[in-house]
């Protein structure tokens, strides 16, 4: 008789410290996807799932490279599983993209006059003060604000 395979994951050590806030998120993330979207246009259903994505790869940046209080090896578990973006996080420790909020914000081919979205645009700079990514909902993300 053949041996069945199990889908077992070994979780590294304090994974038990961070699994909580993660369960949590997915939770929300759970809450966000199945929320009805009526009224809304097209582009701001999508909001909440972006930001939540953003919190969920945030949280796993901040407690390697600022708290250093996970593991390298817990580091690359939560990449690979897909807890947090690999993308975003190589972004975020480069210069001017420490605040950086979704990777489409970035690209020029998504946006008009292949330029950057307006919440990269600095506070001091925008000619109307109160703006909102058509992406992501981001109200700026530009280093300088």
């Amino acid at each position: 008789m053949p041996k069945v395979k199990t889908n077992r994951v070994k979780y590294p050590e304090g994974w038990e410290l961070i699994e909580p806030t993660l369960r949590e998120l997915q939770g929300k993330m759970r809450e966000a996807e199945n929320d009805p979207h009526d009224g809304k246009r097209k582009c701001e259903a999508l909001w909440p799932i972006f930001k939540i994505a953003h919190q969920k790869s945030r949280y796993i940046y901040d407690l390697y490279y600022r708290r250093k209080e996970i593991s390298k090896e817990l580091f690359e578990f939560c990449l690979d599983q897909g807890y947090a973006d690999r993308n975003i996080i190589a972004k975020w420790k480069k210069p001017g993209y420490e605040r950086l909020c979704c990777l489409r914000c970035i690209q020029p081919r998504d946006h008009n006059f292949q330029t950057t979205c307006v919440c990269r645009v600095p506070k001091h700079l925008r000619e109307e003060k109160v703006i909102e990514c058509v992406h992501c909902g981001c109200k700026g993300c530009a280093s300088g604000d």
